[in-house]
């Protein structure tokens, strides 16, 4: 049976202040005082309102903006980009595809293999240990986590 994401009002209704204004109202969280800009457990971030997966620790890395940073997603079917104007420049913002959640934003200055920077907000996140990912209804994503291949 496939998994169902959709926006969750009672996920929405229990969403911290910040994860609320981060991803009901398109706001920013400060650089450095976030939960997950310097993780490196491995495992799935999923949008905290919906439950998609969308990004692996496996392509998380240290952009030196104080946000998580990834150079892709797990699945492109997940995400929507749209254009944002808000700080007086075009921007790439990105949201869940289903959540319809705030995520951050991407940028084209990240590592090879895609020199895609995705600068995401941890309060759009909630991270899943790869220990947990079976018993959080994600173990189709383990196979990220076997041998080198990303």
């Amino acid at each position: 049976m496939e998994k169902k994401y959709e926006k969750d009002d009672r996920a929405i209704q229990s969403l911290s202040e910040i994860q609320y204004k981060v991803t009901q109202k398109d706001g920013t969280e400060p650089p450095f005082k976030n939960e997950f800009w310097d993780n490196k457990e491995e495992g799935l971030y999923v949008d905290v309102v919906s439950g998609e997966p969308l990004f692996s620790s496996k392509q998380k890395y240290d952009s030196g903006t104080g946000w998580p940073s990834f150079y892709d997603v797990v699945d492109k079917n997940f995400i929507v980009e749209k254009v944002d104007r808000k700080l007086f420049r075009k921007r790439t913002e990105i949201r869940s595809k289903h959540g319809d959640s705030h995520l951050g934003h991407v940028f084209n200055d990240g590592p090879n293999p895609t020199g895609l920077r995705y600068c995401i907000n941890s309060a759009a996140l909630r991270f899943i240990a790869k220990s947990e990912l079976e018993t959080e209804g994600y173990g189709e994503y383990l196979n990220l986590f076997s041998g080198e291949a990303e």
